[in-house]
């Protein structure tokens, strides 16, 4: 066991405060490679995060009458989430689908999608107001971003909705 009787209170808390932030951090990207499939690196994720869990909870729980210890457990917890978010956004591990209409330049967003190295395919459809491109294109979730100004620049009233997805197999993937 630890002997928090020679560490500064302070630092007890701050420790509390950023094991969380690691600790449910690392359990959002857990349950991303979960999701992904990725056991590996879910299970040295979950290892990891156990393990600091277990020891924070313990810091907390030696000290109970220091509400400080506490409310740095629990904001830790809260800002592990958004942390833990801001990193699965800038990692954009895996891929997406896109879904375009377009009323009135469908066309030249599919000639702009492939001739950017992404697969698109057009069909027709009608929409409220008349005749529209239903686009789909299945692209890496870092690219959602680069695609989707192309696709302004193209046609700035484009309905755009994005799905996360998980490729079986064949088809045409950007390398």
């Amino acid at each position: 066991m630890i002997d928090f009787s020679a560490i500064p209170p302070v630092i007890i808390t701050l420790a509390i405060f950023l094991m969380r932030v690691g600790d449910m951090s690392l359990d959002t990207l857990r349950i991303l490679f979960v999701i992904r499939s990725r056991r590996g690196a879910a299970w040295i994720l979950g290892f990891m995060q156990s393990t600091i869990w277990v020891i924070a909870i313990t810091s907390v729980l030696s000290n109970l009458d220091n509400l400080w210890n506490i409310v740095a457990y629990g904001a830790g917890f809260a800002t592990g989430n958004v942390v833990g978010m801001a990193l699965e956004e800038f990692l954009a591990i895996g891929h997406a689908h896109l879904r375009i209409i377009s009323s009135r330049r469908g066309s030249a967003i599919v000639e702009a999608l492939r001739g950017a190295g992404y697969a698109a395919t057009e069909v027709a459809g009608r929409g409220k107001d008349g005749t529209v491109a239903v686009i789909s294109s299945s692209v890496r979730r870092r690219d959602i971003t680069r695609v989707q100004k192309e696709i302004s620049q193209i046609d700035p009233n484009a309905f755009v909705t994005v799905e996360d997805i998980r490729p079986l197999n064949r088809g045409f993937w950007r390398a």
